[in-house]
């Protein structure tokens, strides 16, 4: 908008363009063809096929995969429930207070991911608290990374909802529950549905924490992805990558159009 020329939009349009094509289109394509390619010695892959596809498609990444999206499913919901509770104790609560749980609930944006995992793993790796070496540890650590965008979305959305709704309800008799799940709850199922989206999406390509307190009957894509990687199986690696990319983007599109049909319902 601050740009008044014809010449000067080009530049910037043009600068723009490369921009996202080196930083964004150009790995996504590369991944791609390495995934097809049997060799690459050369400027450009050769010996294209499906040959990796079918190693990815059978076995352990299958059970991988299935790992992934389960953990991202779980962690999402239990990030959804708890983050959308705190947002809502909170709105109620005093500033000073609703500073406080705002800071910690963004915590884990702030921290580096390997710390959380390590801390998880310390914390829950003796009794009483004994989780490690079990699936529940990593479905904890994903929730813990996750929490903090379920919580910022539906804080965000309840800053939107005009009390007029929630004080006309009130005028007329309802109670804090029924104007909880007749009132609040409704109008925030966009949010609600964005945050479960963000949380999977997240959670399906976490990395730093897993690698840190996954045990070996609970191996999430991505770690199998690095595995591959750090052995040089990097075609392969490259399918794996293809399949969690699309499988993620399907398991949006699907969360989406959940989301699309809660907002005209309501």
């Amino acid at each position: 908008m601050l740009i008044w020329t014809g010449r000067g939009r080009t530049v910037i349009l043009t600068v723009f363009t490369l921009v996202v094509l080196v930083v964004f289109v150009a790995p996504i394509a590369t991944v791609l063809a390495a995934s097809l390619a049997g060799s690459w010695t050369g400027p450009l892959p050769s010996d294209l096929g499906f040959t990796n596809f079918e190693h990815t498609l059978s076995g352990r990444e299958v059970a991988s995969l299935s790992v992934s999206l389960q953990t991202a499913l779980l962690a999402g919901g239990f990030a959804l429930v708890l983050g959308t509770w705190a947002a809502l104790a909170a709105r109620e609560s005093p500033a000073w207070w609703r500073k406080i749980v705002d800071a910690v609930f963004h915590l884990p944006v702030a921290v580096p991911s390997v710390a959380i995992g390590l801390g998880v793993l310390i914390t829950f790796n003796e009794r009483p608290l004994l989780l490690g070496g079990t699936k529940w540890i990593v479905i904890l650590a994903h929730s813990v990374l996750v929490l903090a965008y379920a919580f910022s979305a539906v804080c965000s959305a309840l800053d939107r909802i005009d009390p007029a709704y929630r004080q006309a309800a009130e005028s007329l008799g309802a109670g804090p529950i029924r104007v909880l799940f007749r009132i609040t709850l409704p109008l925030l199922l966009p949010a609600l549905g964005a945050a479960a989206g963000l949380a999977v999406a997240l959670s399906m390509g976490e990395l730093g924490a897993t690698i840190m307190v996954y045990p070996a009957s609970w191996k999430t894509l991505p770690v199998t992805i690095f595995g591959r990687t750090d052995r040089g199986e990097v075609f392969n690696a490259a399918a794996n990558t293809c399949l969690l990319l699309v499988v993620t983007l399907v398991a949006l599109i699907v969360l989406g159009r959940l989301r699309g049909r809660a907002a005209i319902r309501w």
